[in-house]
């Protein structure tokens, strides 16, 4: 009998489907095919020194290099003949259902980058249901942030000073934000030769190599720098301490005083005074991440900062199937590299929960505003749909080690 059915349905008529008309994509990003595509639009429009800013690493870039390389170093082994048409991308994190498994990372200073840029990444974030996490080195009140955004997490630099500390918790939690990250991988500041050479630093000196950048790129210039004066004055660090820091062109400098006093115990305290979902960002050693674990932390993020602070700190998704072996119930998230679906997929195939990436989104919001960063979540949420039915499988959950292999390696 099953044999006659599969005979009848095989000689049943032909049955053809038509998939909806995408979205009309602006003109703008036709030619806006990957996350790569906006950095290759961003770099002409943009003075070097904001550029370098964005794009450059600490000291020969090493860390940054081999952070993208090590995605390189892994290749698929998909399974066939499974029915994937029922697949998703949606992803679980603590508590709250996303789209996809990718967040939108912690950008200092991305207001001077791109205008208002904090609020055109938390609006796109909250419009395509993705994390949004926002720096303690933005331009932008968190206050103001969290008001078009209010499932947006916050990251902090924090000082080794309990009452400091107590001060920036009262005032974020008094802000509505739930997610809290904390960044320990910056006692101090990487050696950025980059911003050197180019001609950025902190806070930025009006010589005349600045003036001709500028003067030469009208677009950021007018857009950027000039409506962001006009309209909301000079922008401050808003939000590295309690209290509003210095304009950002202003002699005296964000406060960075007491970073590297900032220990496990400082941990302990924030564990015991916050009381929603803790994230420790900035995390390379194994017995760091299982310290985390042990000390209460609801997640840590796998990072090497982009590259931006240690030069030659490990990647992060070298030491990722050893972290993810020893989490227990801590969720994993990591950074630094990804810039395809296919390096989502290989990431969550090797123990991550959840990946982020923080430049892509910079540059598409700095390319076309809201509009540039939900272009990119499209990019990245359809390489991952698509390589998904490649890969045979329907749900994210359903990714483990035998999906990829160490190049090399039978």
């Amino acid at each position: 009998m099953k044999t006659m059915e599969r005979i009848r349905k095989k000689n049943a008529p032909i049955q053809t489907a038509f998939q909806a008309a995408s979205q009309v994509v602006p003109s703008r990003l036709r030619d806006v095919l990957a996350l790569d595509d906006f950095e290759r639009h961003c770099k002409p429009s943009l003075p070097r020194m904001i550029y370098q800013y964005v794009a450059g690493g600490v000291e020969t870039e090493s860390a940054m290099r081999n952070g993208r390389q090590a995605y390189q170093d892994y290749g698929f082994t998909p399974r066939a003949l499974i029915d994937t048409s029922a697949r998703s991308t949606k992803t679980e994190l603590f508590g709250k259902e996303y789209s996809a498994p990718f967040a939108i990372g912690p950008l200092g200073g991305a207001a001077f980058v791109a205008y208002r840029a904090d609020l055109a990444l938390a609006t796109a974030a909250k419009a395509c249901n993705i994390p949004m996490i926002l720096s303690a080195s933005s331009l932008i009140r968190l206050e103001d942030v969290h008001a078009v955004n209010p499932d947006a997490w916050f990251q902090g630099y924090l000082a080794g000073d309990i009452e400091r500390i107590s001060r920036m918790l009262d005032r974020v939690e008094a802000a509505g934000y739930k997610n809290l990250v904390v960044t320990v991988d910056t006692p101090i500041l990487g050696n950025r030769e980059h911003n050197i050479r180019s001609g950025f630093s902190m806070p930025i000196r009006i010589t005349p190599r600045v003036m001709l950048q500028s003067a030469t790129h009208p677009r950021w210039l007018l857009l950027t720098v000039a409506q962001t004066f006009l309209k909301h004055g000079a922008p401050h660090f808003e939000n590295t301490e309690a209290e509003r820091g210095p304009p950002m062109m202003s002699r005296k400098v964000r406060n960075t005083i007491a970073r590297d006093k900032l220990t496990w115990e400082h941990i302990d305290f924030i564990r015991r005074r916050w009381k929603g979902p803790l994230v420790i960002k900035g995390i390379v050693s194994p017995r760091d991440a299982f310290l985390a674990r042990d000390h209460g932390a609801d997640g840590i993020i796998l990072s090497n900062h982009g590259g931006r602070q240690l030069d030659h700190a490990m990647a992060p998704l070298r030491v990722l199937p050893e972290i993810a072996a020893g989490k227990a119930g801590m969720k994993v998230i990591i950074d630094g590299g990804i810039r395809r679906g296919s390096d989502v997929l290989k990431a969550l195939a090797l123990g991550a929960d959840f990946t982020l990436m923080g430049r892509p989104f910079l540059f598409a919001a700095a390319y076309d505003g809201r509009r540039g960063v939900e272009h990119a979540y499209s990019i990245l949420r359809n390489e991952v749909m698509r390589d998904m039915a490649l890969l045979g499988v329907n749900s994210v959950s359903e990714l483990d080690e035998s999906f990829v292999r160490k190049a090399g390696l039978v």
